[in-house]
């Protein structure tokens, strides 16, 4: 059977590098680039031919070439030019969902090794940035605000039931009168310490795979973007303009990006933007003020904020999102009043920079993972979690492909449930919902 493309198109409010077809952003700015690498071309075979150049597929690359496989990774644009390289560059624990939740859909059984598995996650992140040396502006330490006052017990019970039923010690809850000592924005109400969590430059740190995965034998190739996919057995045979790459086995790796590549998965994600500014770098004393322990920070409203400083003190801040396939036409602008309401000291500061990306999220926001006809393995829908997630799910396709792996069975165990309507119709029904739950961000307590 052969699954045919649907090609996304780049947003065209996003400006590109013209010297490395990156979009820009600080990211992009600050980072020393790869080379660029060949276009797949020829006749070519692989044990296994990944789809996507981002963390799961650089993952899942390295781990494979470790282990002996024959790899080609294919990227539709550069290493990292998806969400990879764009993202707010948080290292959480734990899952996207909570443990509550976890426990209720899961049992506690299941919901604890769930647990343990996003704790190996960044462990897992930090040990690759140590074993290869990727200078990626490592850091510890989360802080999540309640933005209202509704949300404080739920956090304050959050914390509680780590510590006493998951002896996760790492965390701790911060009342109202402290939180000056965390940082000088306004409107919270709470906040919990997680001195586990980490955070980096999201885009040193996906480079930083590529070089690793080459070194470990993995060939690259970008501007390779993948026409269909024909699956023959126990063989896939992968197309591109140039190329038609024969493999035991497929990754698709594309998330947010996958288009209608492979129709059988498509429904189980939705794309959606998020958007990211960069101010000018900030004076030391107003980086004290907003950030004293240098961590990341995010709020409980349901369409998030989250931020973090730079090496080189910018505020790096996410907020807001979009439904549809287009950007905003100014995303400073669109930005700006997240910031704002939370900084208003910040109002006279540039903003450098603006950008945005897609992710793919699930309706339960758990990843989702798997393998269709024992050829082609997957791994999307992290959620706005990706950077662990995406990284651990990388290295469990390629355990499960290498020898089997207990791990990868039980996160393709997980249920995924599709969007209503399938790719085609899923969109509305997801604006509904999304606008609902924004709503309630902007009223009540």
């Amino acid at each position: 059977m052969v699954w045919q493309f649907d090609p996304i198109k780049p947003h065209n409010c996003i400006m590109s590098n013209p010297i490395n077809s990156y979009p820009n952003s600080w990211y992009v700015a600050s980072s020393p680039m790869l080379a660029e690498q060949r276009h797949a071309s020829g006749d070519l075979a692989y044990d296994v031919c990944v789809v996507g150049g981002g963390y799961t597929g650089l993952s899942c690359a390295l781990h494979l070439a470790t282990a002996g496989k024959s790899v080609a990774v294919l990227e539709a644009e550069r290493v990292g030019w998806g969400a990879s390289g764009r993202n707010g560059g948080h290292v959480g624990t734990g899952q996207r969902a909570d443990q509550h939740s976890l426990e209720k859909w899961y049992g506690k059984a299941t919901a604890r090794e769930l647990w343990r598995l996003g704790l190996e996650a960044v462990d897992l992140v930090t040990d690759l940035i140590e074993e290869n040396d990727i200078n990626c502006e490592l850091g510890t330490t989360n802080i999540h605000f309640a933005a209202k006052k509704s949300h404080v017990d739920e956090l304050r019970d959050e914390v509680d039931y780590l510590r006493n039923q998951y002896d996760y010690h790492q965390i701790s809850g911060v009342e109202s009168s402290s939180l000056e000592e965390l940082t000088s924005g306004i409107g919270f109400h709470y906040g919990v310490i997680d001195h586990g969590a980490r955070h980096l430059h999201p885009l040193k740190y996906c480079l930083g795979l590529a070089a690793a995965a080459m070194k470990a034998g993995a060939s690259i190739f970008e501007k390779s973007q993948v026409k269909n996919i024909d699956i023959r057995r126990d063989l896939a045979i992968v197309t591109t303009d140039k190329a038609v790459i024969k493999a035991q086995r497929v990754v698709l790796a594309c998330n947010g990006y996958l288009g209608n590549l492979f129709q059988p998965i498509a429904g189980n994600i939705m794309p959606i933007n998020n958007f990211i500014v960069a101010t000018e770098p900030l004076d030391e004393a107003t980086a004290n003020r907003i950030n004293p322990l240098n961590a990341s920070m995010s709020d409980s409203l349901f369409v998030i904020n989250y931020w973090k400083l730079s090496e080189d003190r910018r505020l790096i801040f996410g907020g807001g999102e979009t439904y549809s396939d287009k950007f905003p036409v100014s995303i400073t602008d669109f930005v700006r009043p997240q910031l704002l309401a939370i900084y208003p000291e910040l109002s006279d500061v540039q903003l450098i920079y603006g950008w945005g990306g897609t992710l793919a999220i699930t309706r339960n926001r758990m990843p989702d993972l798997g393998v269709h006809k024992g050829v082609v393995y997957y791994a999307q829908g992290f959620s706005g979690h990706g950077v662990p997630t995406a990284t651990m799910a990388g290295k469990l396709i390629a355990a499960a492909i290498d020898s089997g792996n207990d791990d990868f069975d039980l996160m393709s165990g997980l249920k995924t449930l599709k969007f209503p309507g399938g790719p085609l119709l899923r969109r509305p029904s997801l604006v509904a919902g999304m606008l609902f739950y924004s709503l309630r961000d902007r009223i009540g307590q």
